[in-house]
């Protein structure tokens, strides 16, 4: 048994309630007691600034960071930018797969980030032919995940299909990512299940890619699946229009209507985006208590649009939120996006409190990832604290308020992380990885070898 204090300057305990001189003990990673007002002890591990829950990526694609920068060329979109992704797509192995997700991940912790949903499709040599270990990138992302020290839930991606009408995946880089049917997709992902049966730091859920890349008789198999295994499903839903409008054309109905139909919507299902819904599609999210994750820099960057917000927020499913593509990491960014983006779509200010943002980047996004014993500083929890620096440039003469995290502070203002009461950031410096940016900088520059990425026509 090991036990420990944490003792905070300031703590957010949720709401409006923001505490001062709290203590936090901590016995084999779960939190067993919270007490304010307290005197610090010899010993105890000090925390100044603002101490918050761990905050919950809800959605990545960790190779999608070798991308920035990269793809700010030109005009283009979502569809042109999606053939620069491929290309790098094609250029991981297993290995290389690793050493890019370390430092994605390291990335995502040195910025407060204790959980990650990994959106993960990129199942397949690049011929589409198994690997020998069939789920060899599977295991290189959770060992990518250990290594930077954050949970990771594995939403192994059934990816079929290259349009709505059933097409087949193209030839090239999409054949990395299909299992042929929905089936032997559940046969593979079965066995990842029970590798990581008893681990207590990785999640197996299941995703959808999308309509797009389901056809609808293979759905059953993947809902399916995680319906038996009480795991989460997460899908891309409405992020385009042109995906709504061949939807409409093939099925005649949205693609929340489609996922309706079979079965996908629920309360562990999380529609990914979700930015052109109907009143409809809203109602049926609404009272299926399907949750939504919004990616605000994802969607501003690849001009997808502002989804309602107002409405999701208010509906029974949980709101979290994700990085997406990295075009940044910063689940502060992120949660103040959601009320920005409102802001100008509706021309209003103040649609969502600080706490009910903050929610959204922590204890929403740890239980849609099957972490439901994550997000919050109460007894029973597991024991994730991340500390805000009050002092920064930004955020000095600001309150110790939940309003400071959310809309003065980014993720260079994140000092420590306490990950399952593990200390894996100290005084903005990852305590296992020794030059984290230097390895990430490495790794990108390895896999493109300094060829650059071109458009293709």
């Amino acid at each position: 048994m090991t036990t420990a204090r944490h003792w905070c300057q300031h703590a957010w305990l949720g709401g409006d309630t923001v505490a001062d001189a709290v203590t936090v003990e901590v016995t084999d990673g779960y939190i067993t007691a919270v007490t304010t007002d307290t005197d610090r002890r010899d010993g105890d591990t000090v925390l100044t600034g603002l101490v918050l829950p761990g905050l919950a990526n809800a959605h990545s694609h960790a190779f999608h960071r070798a991308l920035r920068s990269r793809t700010q060329r030109d005009r283009g979109t979502f569809w042109t930018w999606r053939n620069l992704m491929y290309q790098a797509a094609d250029r991981l192995t297993p290995d290389t797969y690793y050493h890019l997700a370390r430092g994605v991940y390291a990335e995502m912790v040195l910025a407060g980030i204790t959980c990650v949903g990994e959106f993960h499709y990129l199942h397949h040599d690049h011929d589409g032919t198994p690997y020998a270990d069939a789920n060899a990138m599977g295991h290189a992302l959770v060992a990518a995940a250990r290594d930077a020290g954050l949970r990771i839930a594995l939403l192994d991606t059934c990816y079929l299909s290259s349009a709505v009408d059933g097409s087949p995946l193209a030839d090239g880089p999409q054949q990395r990512f299909g299992d042929h049917t929905g089936l032997r997709w559940a046969e593979r992902v079965e066995t990842l299940h029970q590798h990581y049966a008893d681990a207590g730091d990785v999640v197996v859920g299941a995703a959808l890619h999308s309509v797009r890349g389901v056809p609808t008789e293979h759905m059953g198999a993947v809902v399916d699946w995680a319906a038996g295994h009480d795991a989460p499903l997460h899908v891309h839903s409405s992020e385009q229009t042109g995906e709504i409008d061949q939807c409409l054309a093939v099925h005649g109905c949205t693609p929340t209507a489609l996922l309706r139909d079979n079965g996908a919507l629920g309360p562990r299902t999380t529609a990914v985006h979700a930015t052109h819904l109907t009143d409809a599609d809203i109602t049926d999210l609404d009272t299926t208590v399907t949750g939504v994750c919004f990616c605000p820099t994802t969607e501003r960057d690849l001009g997808d649009g502002i989804g309602p917000a107002t409405a999701l927020m208010q509906a029974a499913g949980l709101f979290s939120l994700g990085s997406d593509s990295h075009a940044v990491i910063d689940l502060f960014e992120e949660a103040r996006g959601v009320e920005l983006d409102e802001r100008l779509a509706r021309r209003e200010r103040g649609l969502f409190t600080a706490a009910d943002l903050l929610t959204a980047a922590t204890a929403n996004g740890h239980q849609a990832l099957g972490f439901r014993d994550a997000g919050h500083l109460s007894v029973g929890q597991r024991a994730d604290l991340i500390a805000v620096d009050l002092d920064s440039i930004r955020t000095t003469g600001s309150p110790a308020a939940a309003e400071t995290a959310v809309f003065a502070a980014t993720a260079s203002d994140v000092t420590d992380v306490i990950i399952g009461g593990r200390a894996v950031v100290t005084d903005r410096r990852h305590t296992t990885i020794e030059q984290p940016a230097r390895e990430l900088g490495r790794s990108i520059t390895a896999l493109f070898d300094d060829e650059p990425i071109r458009r293709t026509p």
